[in-house]
């Protein structure tokens, strides 16, 4: 059977290929990832997920890699990119500052097998609308969550969900950093059976 490979250290992401029930190894891409000038959320989404599964792939040819990349931004400043805050007064003021607000994600997805000359990129777009939060909410929300290796400072699949008015796009999980409905769609192109 073909290796699969996560290009990846991120928890969520393991967790939610978890979901799959398949074998595979996860290995980090260490890429860097700052933004080229002018580059577009989903130009720099598109551009790292690819670059994350091709320096893998370039290591193992015979494996199914896979990379995934997120990057958020609020509507009004769409090249403000939003990271992830590391410190628990960065998620604060993340929150604060997005409190009320749209925050957009494009989630990149690549998956490449080079000898099967296999390449599969794109973008899942997914956005997700804020309560107005008071200092309250958002101190009791850091504190309880501790979403400091989030971009956004929340973890939607935990107690962030209740700092929402909606959610819309086509795949909740890209908000979580892996569009697993894609994903799916892609791996059964390279006959893996799922389920």
């Amino acid at each position: 059977m073909t290796q699969i490979i996560l290009a990846s250290s991120s928890e969520t992401r393991k967790a939610l290929l978890n979901r799959l029930h398949l074998d595979y190894l996860a290995i980090s891409p260490d890429i860097d990832e700052s933004a080229k000038p002018h580059e577009t959320a989903e130009q720099l989404a598109q551009r790292l997920s690819y670059e994350k599964a091709l320096k893998i792939a370039n290591h193992h040819p015979d494996a199914i890699v896979i990379g995934s990349d997120q990057v958020a931004y609020l509507t009004e400043s769409p090249q403000q990119f939003i990271g992830k805050p590391y410190t628990e007064q960065g998620a604060i003021a993340q929150l604060q500052q997005q409190s009320g607000k749209v925050l957009h994600f494009a989630t990149g997805l690549s998956v490449q097998c080079i000898n099967q000359q296999f390449e599969h990129t794109c973008v899942v777009p997914f956005q997700a609308k804020f309560r107005e939060l008071s200092n309250n909410e958002i101190q009791r929300y850091v504190s309880l969550d501790q979403p400091l290796h989030c971009a956004g400072s929340f973890k939607g699949e935990s107690l962030g969900i209740s700092l929402f008015e909606w959610l819309k796009g086509d795949d909740y999980t890209a908000l979580m950093g892996l569009p697993m409905i894609q994903l799916c769609s892609i791996l059964r192109k390279l006959d893996i059976q799922i389920p």
